[in-house]
């Protein structure tokens, strides 16, 4: 039986009112956030040790610039490429006697100037076997990848991929290597795996790959960035939590604080996000100050630690992230700038190289079915034994 839609439409009435209830509320803390950032003083020492000192329960951005800061775009350089990557993945059928996955990665290799030029790419790996299905330790341990672990291992690919490309070029225009989502690999974070697994999947992993784009820089300009698009962040607010509270040092489990998720004198801001904050007070094309994540896995990123910014585009505020050799580098930090911005504007606003790549790595449910049924086929044709679980077979046969 499907969706009965007429049962649900009373619940989304209610759900919209209850929204509209609250619209004069959240502006009145959207308008207090706002004033607040205005009125931190330029030098900013006494917020920046707070932030340091705070044992707060929410991630709070660190400071990099002066919090009101806002930048509008450079040109971008005459001739200059973008590579962009996206990735899509068949996960492990458990229902599927054949134990297998796929990663398909998109790229997109687009240059502009006197010699413009574009390259998309599809690139699909079937990982088989114990070898290619297992993150392994040198005592033996062993974790299947499938699930979230398989997700984040497509992350990791999907800049392996973006990498191979840059820095196999024989070009030495300016480059921006684009990737779609986060630098950081939140999927680690609070997380119990063992050592092994973060240390294969981010340092062996993640991270190689953006060595491979800082070493490039001492031949030609070549920058790794992220683009999130509708961001949920809420950092740069929850410093702003931490200048309006009365208590230095900031200690949320104080017991002069009515409770840990409520009451407090903080939360007069409490639940705006960053996104909102900045579409007030950001112009077309300009950029934030630039932050630091102090999200717990950063520290082992070294030179790589993720710094981000929030850009205004005609319709959304974005935030874009950088390795910390990007966000030192104010030539480097222009560039990824500039080009974000001219790639929305040519994207009638999202990057159109991202958008590009996503139509080459996309695998549709049409793509599933026929994938599993040519796996059965080949298996068959080879004399393999195919099975699958009875719920399985009972989706695929219709009763009625």
């Amino acid at each position: 039986m499907t969706l009965d839609i007429t049962q649900v439409y009373s619940q989304i009435e209610a759900m919209a009112g209850d929204l509209k209830s609250h619209q004069s509320d959240y502006a009145q803390k959207l308008e207090l956030a706002q004033t607040t950032l205005k009125s931190i003083p330029p030098h900013q020492d006494r917020l920046k040790k707070k932030i340091e000192d705070a044992r707060a329960t929410w991630l709070v951005a660190g400071l990099k610039e002066e919090i009101s800061l806002h930048r509008a775009a450079v040109p971008c350089p005459d001739d200059f490429m973008v590579v962009a990557s996206d990735g899509s993945h068949i996960d492990v059928d458990r229902h599927h006697s054949t134990r297998l996955f796929l990663l398909n990665i998109g790229l997109v290799e687009l240059q502009y100037g006197s010699k413009p030029d574009a390259e998309l790419l599809s690139l699909p790996t079937l990982y088989f076997g114990d070898e290619m299905q297992a993150i392994r330790s040198g005592d033996g341990k062993q974790a299947l990848i499938e699930g979230q672990l398989l997700g984040i291992k497509r992350g990791v690919e999907e800049c392996r991929g973006l990498a191979d490309r840059v820095c196999g070029g024989e070009t030495d225009l300016p480059v921006v290597g684009l990737i779609d989502g986060s630098l950081i690999m939140w999927g680690l974070v609070g997380q119990r795996y063992d050592d092994f697994i973060v240390e294969q999947l981010l340092d062996e992993g993640l991270l190689k790959q953006f060595d491979r784009f800082y070493e490039l820089n001492g031949k030609r300009k070549a920058v790794i960035a992220s683009y999130i698009s509708f961001p949920r962040s809420a950092d740069v607010v929850n410093a702003l939590r931490l200048q309006i509270c009365p208590y230095d040092p900031v200690d949320c489990d104080n017991k002069n604080c009515k409770g840990k998720f409520e009451g407090r004198g903080c939360d007069v801001v409490g639940g705006v996000l960053d996104r909102a904050v900045f579409a007030g007070m950001l112009s077309d094309g300009e950029r934030s100050a630039v932050f630091s994540s102090r999200s717990s896995i950063i520290e082992r990123y070294g030179v790589h630690q993720v710094c981000f910014f929030y850009l205004k585009l005609e319709e959304e505020v974005a935030r874009v992230e950088v390795p910390l050799w990007v966000a030192d580098n104010n030539k480097l930090l222009d560039l990824v700038h500039a080009v974000i911005v001219d790639q929305c504007h040519k994207g009638f606003g999202y990057p159109v190289s991202l958008s590009e790549a996503h139509e080459q790595a996309v695998v549709t449910g049409a793509d599933r079915e026929q994938f599993w049924d040519l796996v059965d086929r080949v298996m068959q044709e080879g004399s393999l034994a195919v099975q699958q679980s009875l719920k399985q077979r009972s989706k695929k046969t219709k009763w009625l």
